[in-house]
């Protein structure tokens, strides 16, 4: 049996079997040899990594400023700007992700420079994958930036380790790929989100214009969130995409 929308039950099980909802981590690869970016890209994305390449500083150093990333994996010889100037960029910041320098340049010197800069890990080129997918999720692990195991937004929680999600104390069943949607809206509360964004964070493939399964499953979301409650979380933001919680002018669901 489909929804209003066209989608089977069984259609939306077996993407979320192919999908798991557990969080999509973001990665970006800083890397001017595209053999080695495509090769590690390729590995990450197999392990259900959301991940984006570069392959110069100074677009390194523009993505930093404006995206959020979980952890970025960077080399230190590239174009336009040195890979330690991206270090420091990323320091910089009030919070910057963890960062693992990936990099042709292996003396002793060279690996100490780059960890008192303030890199988190450092692989030396040439590396196997299978080390540097054991580093990227140590790092994820222990990541001071990571975002609390419970997270709240008014009298809505959504416990991160129990996959637990409450409204107002009431348990509220999600499948795995709405809870995913429901995390990244509200790890980003109060902020308005697009549907490029949420495309590429929460299902990990570059937005089509074509599709409309965001909105399917904010309207799925709606449903079980706010459909019971006088007070609603979620929102349309006209010419936009969708926010939870905040206070901008925005169109709430019927």
């Amino acid at each position: 049996m489909s929804d209003e929308n066209g989608i089977t039950e069984e259609s939306r099980i077996e993407q979320d079997r192919l999908y798991p909802g557990a969080e999509i981590m973001r990665i970006l690869i800083v890397e001017d040899d595209k053999a080695i970016a495509s090769f590690v890209r390729k590995g990450l994305e197999s392990e259900q990594y959301a991940v984006d390449v570069t392959g110069d500083g100074e677009d390194a150093q523009s993505l930093v400023s404006e995206a959020e990333f979980d952890l970025v994996i960077l080399d230190l010889w590239l174009p336009k700007v040195d890979g330690m100037e991206v270090l420091k960029r990323i320091r910089s910041r009030k919070t910057s992700p963890p960062v693992l320098i990936l990099s042709g340049r292996a003396r002793v010197e060279d690996r100490v420079k780059g960890l008192d800069m303030g890199a988190d890990d450092y692989l030396t080129k040439p590396f196997s994958f299978s080390e540097l997918s054991a580093r990227v999720r140590a790092l994820l692990r222990r990541s001071p930036t990571a975002v609390g195991i419970v997270l709240q937004v008014e009298d809505l929680e959504l416990d991160r380790a129990e996959r637990v999600v409450k409204r107002a104390g009431r348990r509220i069943n999600l499948t795995p790929r709405e809870f995913a949607l429901l995390e990244y809206l509200m790890r980003n509360a109060g902020r308005s989100v697009t549907r490029a964004m949420i495309i590429e964070h929460v299902w990990n493939f570059s937005f089509d214009s074509m599709t409309n399964v965001v909105d399917v499953y904010i309207n799925y979301l709606r449903k079980k969130v706010d459909q019971e409650c006088e007070h609603k979380l979620i929102h349309t933001v006209r010419n936009v995409g969708y926010e939870l919680g905040g206070s901008v002018n925005r169109e709430a669901a019927d």
